[in-house]
């Protein structure tokens, strides 16, 4: 089957469209015959070798994909030959294949009215969002939301998420063009860190906040912008950080937090999922809601499988609004 392959870590270039043997479906698990696979940040560490849980090239990189499905292993139930699924946590090969084994209980069906592109976005991106707004953060009616990188495939989620909930988004956004993108999808106010930098983007959302500061802040970024996520965030609000895309230590002062009672959330899905988290309920509820039209998935852009290597250069500019995807056919 065809497949994008790390033959060795580094840039863009290392991924190498290639001809690999088909996956079998083992006990409990569902062959997901591939039609769409989102490009996420995970995959670019794993290329370079800087992700945590990277193994060893070669390797078949995607955390997610939809698609249908094309055979059940020993013991699973409630999925059909054929039917159309999405699904995350392929072990090697990864979803950036024609063909994926995928444990059965990572796999969810998908309901009429969503294409196979959009659903390749949700089990990483809308469930990330979904999970830390209203599972950890346990969002409010209300509330005020900070989402730090708002226009990424997490942050343009998670700002219709949390205004589907009632709440007031406050939107971060590294430009002009970015942060008013931001307010078609739902968000009340905005911060361009690029007419903001640094310091100015905390005093800029604790204006927007009265002085108060946020309930609830998302931060994807790390490093230096984590520090900015506990000031801008109020009394007894809560922090989720889910990644650090900066890829640099995040140093904090405890007093920005311990003070305020903030409590400090950590996220991490595939662990989540390593540790008895069933991301199927979740998914449904996110896939129903996409299909009756509650919610949009942006898309920037769709390439083959074989141009994966061109995908990663555009999400490495960090110029995208919304999601990437390769798709198979």
């Amino acid at each position: 089957m065809r497949a994008v392959r790390i033959e060795e870590f580094g840039g863009p270039e290392v991924l190498v469209p290639v001809e690999v043997p088909e996956p079998v479906a083992g006990p409990g698990e569902v062959l997901v015959r591939v039609g769409a696979a989102g490009v996420n940040r995970a995959d670019v560490l794993l290329r370079s070798g800087a992700y945590h849980r990277a193994g060893r090239p070669p390797l078949v990189p995607g955390g997610e994909g939809a698609g249908t499905v094309a055979a059940l292993g020993e013991g699973v139930t409630g999925l059909a030959v054929g039917q159309r699924v999405m699904a995350l946590g392929a072990a090697n090969p990864g979803f950036y294949a024609e063909l994926a084994a995928v444990p059965a209980g990572r796999v969810a069906p998908l309901p009429d009215g969503i294409d196979l592109v959009a659903a390749a976005a949700l089990p990483t991106a809308w469930l990330t969002a979904w999970y830390c707004l209203h599972r950890l953060a346990r969002v409010a009616r209300g509330e005020t939301v900070v989402i730090q990188a708002a226009a990424s495939g997490v942050g343009s989620a998670a700002v219709q998420i949390a205004a589907a909930a009632g709440a007031r988004v406050v939107a971060v956004a590294g430009s002009a063009a970015k942060t008013a993108w931001t307010r078609e999808l739902g968000a009340h106010d905005t911060v361009d860190t690029s007419a903001h930098p640094e310091e100015a983007a905390v005093a800029e959302v604790l204006r927007l906040t009265g002085g108060r500061g946020a309930e609830v802040v998302l931060d994807a970024v790390g490093g230096r912008v984590f520090a900015h996520s506990l000031r801008e965030t109020a009394r007894a609000g809560r922090v989720v950080a889910l990644a650090n895309v900066a890829l640099e230590p995040s140093t904090v002062d405890t007093r920005d937090f311990y003070p305020k009672n903030i409590a400090i959330h950590g996220f991490q899905l595939t662990n989540l999922t390593d540790h008895g988290y069933d991301p199927r309920p979740d998914l449904h509820e996110i896939a129903t809601r996409v299909a009756a039209g509650e919610f949009h998935v942006p898309v920037e852009a769709t390439y083959p499988l074989e141009r994966a290597s061109q995908a990663h250069e555009r999400l490495e500019r960090r110029t995208t609004r919304g999601k990437l995807i390769l798709t198979t056919s």
